[in-house]
């Protein structure tokens, strides 16, 4: 069971490296690219970096990936896949094609899903 579920949190952010498909992310673009939003998203990575904890470590220790070690978080496989920005990981993280579990806004807010985009993005370049 244990095992089960390492690898569907595994294929979590799998498919945030592969895939994109949310309709949630609209109101969140803005504030994003807002010029005073720098200051917010410092805060967002550090809370980023505990929900990653709670929720995609199990799956991605240091931003790899326990189930397919060619699918890994890190900024070279990201851009590779066409992951470049927080948005394009919560998609996948709302709507995985994979193994990976799929995080809705009931499971995970759209801020968390955010603060876990935006750690990643900035912590596994």
């Amino acid at each position: 069971m244990l095992w089960r579920m390492a690898k569907l949190c595994v294929l979590l952010l799998v498919s945030t490296v592969t895939l994109t498909a949310c309709s949630r992310d609209e109101p969140q673009k803005p504030a994003a690219s807002a010029p005073t939003s720098a200051p917010d998203t410092q805060g967002a990575v550090r809370d980023g970096e505990a929900l990653f904890k709670q929720y995609c470590s199990s799956c991605h220790p240091d931003g790899g990936n326990a189930s397919d070690p060619k699918r890994t978080l890190h900024g070279s496989v990201l851009k590779s896949n066409h992951i470049s920005t927080p948005e394009d990981i919560v998609r996948i993280m709302r709507n995985p094609l994979s193994r990976m579990i799929r995080f809705d806004a009931s499971a995970l807010s759209d801020k968390d899903a955010q603060a876990i985009a935006e750690y990643v993005l900035k912590t596994f370049r």
